[in-house]
């Protein structure tokens, strides 16, 4: 079980490398086949124990089991126009459904992607300011979710830097887990995004 958990983690650094490095080792398949071909391999291994987060819901009434010791974080980027105004929203939840911390935060003109980013990164900062040693990770951006997992190429030049910083934020936990939801699910993180733009812009002053 150990070697296989070894094996596992492995295959997961792997799938951490930049796309030039990946391509260079291994140059007769294409990067996105790679990544699919060790996105595979990784969930073959069976999980090893104390690694699984549970995914938790945001709203605390939803009585559902909690995992002790680790961080939920939820996290929306919003832009008026695409590129326009930008807004980030972040909230991270106590393994009792708690709210702890949550901020929204103007982000000037930009687009979504990089808000949907920027709102990521603030959230993670922030989960590493509180010490907290694995996290729980949800956001209703498909893209953004699916390029963190290594299932998407970053090819765009404005996100390459992001992904890095998201990368190298994601190293300091122990573990961590990152899922899609509903926007409908994701609710106080958008309420924050767009209240960073609001109150910026002087809405409803």
């Amino acid at each position: 079980m150990a070697r296989e958990g070894e094996a596992a983690e492995i295959l997961q650094a792997l799938g951490k490398l930049p796309d030039d490095v990946l391509q260079r080792f291994l140059p007769a398949f294409p990067v996105e086949r790679i990544r699919d071909a060790l996105h595979a391999a990784v969930n073959i291994f069976p999980k090893p124990a104390g690694k699984t987060i549970k995914a938790q819901p945001l709203f605390p009434e939803q009585n559902t089991p909690k995992q002790k010791g680790s961080l939920f974080l939820y996290t929306d980027g919003a832009s008026r126009g695409n590129p326009g105004d930008a807004g980030a929203g972040m909230v991270i939840l106590d393994d009792q459904g708690e709210e702890i911390i949550a901020l929204g935060r103007y982000l000037g003109t930009c687009t979504n992607n990089v808000a949907e980013y920027q709102a990521l990164i603030m959230g993670l900062t922030q989960a590493k300011q509180l010490n907290g040693r694995s996290i729980d990770i949800s956001l209703d951006s498909q893209l953004i979710v699916r390029q963190i997992q290594g299932l998407y190429k970053v090819k765009s030049s404005d996100l390459q830097p992001l992904f890095a910083k998201v990368q190298g934020l994601l190293s300091a936990f122990d573990s961590y887990k990152i899922r899609h939801i509903p926007r409908e699910e994701n609710k106080r993180a958008d309420q924050l995004a767009n209240q960073g733009i609001d109150d910026r812009l002087g809405v409803g002053a």
